[in-house]
């Protein structure tokens, strides 16, 4: 990719690139005028009712440096997304706004059981957010943004009901959900209190991405790869504490590390939400720039773009203004994240080739560099 002259120009170029989006939460994504919309309508109290105080409340709140306090912030987006209606309008809306962001391919997650007090069953949950998602592809292709996105399910580890959302993943694999995964509180509560869910998707053949290495340390991530057998690893930024570089510029890696380099698992890193939660001290400190050149497979990531006032677009642009990144760089991370989309192996070398064509210029797209 050509760099640009100027920093707008740099905004420019990264929403125009084709983007893949594999970590983004469905009630970590809500507009902050559809808060104070749908809490008006349920009865919710929110901390302000005007949309762009509280747009600034929710990044602020967030940025506490815990992540059980970050967490907490999702009693005002979860109380507006009870109904069929309410999902349908946020799963629709977030199809936009990634679209016009240059995303083409999203794979958003969220908890079917947190949605479920207003009598909803589970299938009704997903059903919903299936059809906002159906309808906001069909906005978007109409404004001229072609984008695909796909449900990922997980379940509250703090909770007992990952059996249940294991099955429920199975019965919609062929309706838009690819994959299974575990979220919230990650200290105290490992994957190992879920083996039985991770088996019966892994025996089914069906995929698990694991937030590990967040919150908690090597413990964790080893528990995701051996127990939960995950594919992918959400954050999985912990592991810099088994990777070191020597004086002379090589790296000195433990062996879960090599385990995660060696077998190409992706790792999913959102670095402002990193921050917030105090898993990074700074952009340009963030453990994603080391682990990038000591050779793992790195995508980067929005998580919550509601509570961290972001966007793909932004996240690549921080990296780029403040940890040194350049445009490859920022575009081989891209072609990683499409390489490990839960797709079919056909569909992700067409997702690579989407994303080279318009990206590369003479002298920046190498033969076998962008392999699928």
């Amino acid at each position: 990719m050509t760099p640009p002259d100027e920093p707008g120009d740099l905004d420019a170029a990264l929403r125009a690139l084709p983007k893949v989006l594999l970590h983004d939460h469905l009630d970590g994504g809500v507009r902050p005028a559809t808060v104070v919309e749908l809490a008006a309508a349920v009865g919710h109290e929110l901390p302000t009712t005007d949309p762009q105080e509280l747009g600034r409340w929710f990044v602020d709140a967030a940025g506490s440096g815990s992540l059980p306090r970050y967490l907490e912030t999702f009693v005002h987006t979860l109380a507006v997304m009870q109904t069929a209606e309410g999902l349908r309008r946020v799963a629709r809306e977030a199809v936009l706004d990634l679209a016009a962001d240059g995303v083409v391919h999203a794979e958003l997650r969220y908890a079917p059981e947190q949605h479920q007090r207003t009598g909803l069953t589970l299938q009704q949950v997903v059903d919903a957010v299936r059809e906002g998602f159906a309808e906001g592809t069909e906005l978007a292709a109409a404004d001229g943004h072609e984008i695909r996105v796909v449900q990922v399910l997980s379940a509250m580890r703090q909770d007992h009901r990952s059996a249940e959302i294991a099955a429920l993943a199975l019965a919609n694999r062929d309706a838009g959900v690819v994959a299974f995964d575990i979220a919230g509180p990650e200290e105290g509560f490992p994957p190992s209190r879920h083996a039985a869910a991770f088996r019966v998707v892994r025996d089914a053949c069906f995929p698990a991405t694991v937030h590990a290495g967040e919150a908690d340390g090597l413990d964790s991530i080893a528990e995701a790869l051996h127990v939960a057998g995950a594919v992918r690893l959400g954050h999985g930024v912990r592991l810099a504490d088994d990777v070191h570089e020597a004086p002379d510029g090589t790296w000195r890696l433990g062996l879960l590390a090599h385990w995660v380099r060696d077998r190409r698992v992706p790792l999913e890193v959102c670095p402002s939400s990193n921050l917030q939660t105090g898993a990074a001290a700074s952009v340009a400190e963030h453990p994603v720039t080391l682990l990038r050149r000591a050779g793992f497979e790195v995508t980067v990531n929005t998580d919550n773009r509601l509570q961290s006032g972001t966007s793909l677009s932004r996240e690549l642009g921080l990296l780029v203004r403040e940890a040194g990144w350049t445009l490859d760089d920022v575009l081989e991370v891209t072609l990683t994240a499409a390489r490990h989309a839960f797709l079919h192996h056909d569909e992700r070398r067409a997702l690579v080739d989407r994303i080279v064509r318009p990206a590369a210029t003479p002298g920046t797209a190498r033969p076998g560099r962008h392999r699928a």
